[in-house]
């Protein structure tokens, strides 16, 4: 059995994987984590022992169906307990990410399985990410990035990249969320920001680095 800190570490690596579709390296773990890259390499050669994933020289280190499973897991556990603090104790969207950090490692099968109940089975938690089921399948969906909207287009926000807490209190500031309507005013040559009608009401700039952070589904309108 893995140690709350070995599955930071294993869950670390499947993020990164994961975004890079390949391999992590230590000095990419190290970041993620924030920790020295020598710690990273001792406890690479600990997971390595118990066989959470295999390292190929140069390349990286990149998990075994043992470690994906393990990961699957606690991404499912923490998406779960982030829309059990939204929903359900109505904490923001930007407060919840800490505390579900700790939940995830909470050590009960049937817990989880009761709580996804008692959620309806979501499929999607409050920052639009998916929630692996039971078997650690992801529900996927059609999306792009606001970046990749033209002039005249519109989406609906079913998503952010970027989970930090002052970009999630920004959103909120100008009451974007799930489910807001995102129209393209205008696109501003100078500096790849655009003009954006939010709801059909207010009309704000987004940066170009908010807009590639938004995921948005297009519709017809």
């Amino acid at each position: 059995m893995a140690t709350e800190t070995e599955e930071n570490y294993i869950k670390a690596i499947f993020k990164i994987t994961e975004k890079n579709q390949g391999t992590a390296n230590t000095n990419a773990v190290a970041q993620h984590l924030n920790t020295s890259p020598a710690s990273v390499t001792d406890m690479l050669k600990r997971l390595s022992e118990k066989e959470y994933f295999h390292y190929e020289k140069y390349k990286g280190v990149y998990l075994t169906t043992k470690g994906i499973k393990l990961a699957t897991n606690l991404v499912r556990k923490h998406r779960l307990w982030e829309v059990f603090l939204v929903d359900k104790l109505k904490f923001q969207w930007d407060e919840v990410h800490d505390i579900a950090e700790q939940l995830e490692h909470v050590d009960s099968d049937e817990l989880i399985t009761r709580l996804d109940t008692f959620l309806g089975n979501p499929k999607y938690d409050p920052h639009g990410d998916p929630i692996p089921n039971a078997d650690g399948k992801f529900t996927l969906r059609s999306q792009t990035s606001l970046m990749n909207l033209q002039k005249g287009e519109t989406g609906i926000v079913v998503g952010v990249r970027n989970h930090d807490t002052p970009f999630l209190q920004y959103l909120n500031k100008i009451c974007v969320n799930l489910g807001t309507k995102i129209s393209v005013v205008n696109n501003i040559d100078f500096d790849h920001s655009k003009e954006v009608s939010i709801d059909d009401e207010n009309r704000v700039i987004l940066s170009q680095k908010a807009c590639v952070n938004i995921y948005v589904k297009k519709t017809n309108d």
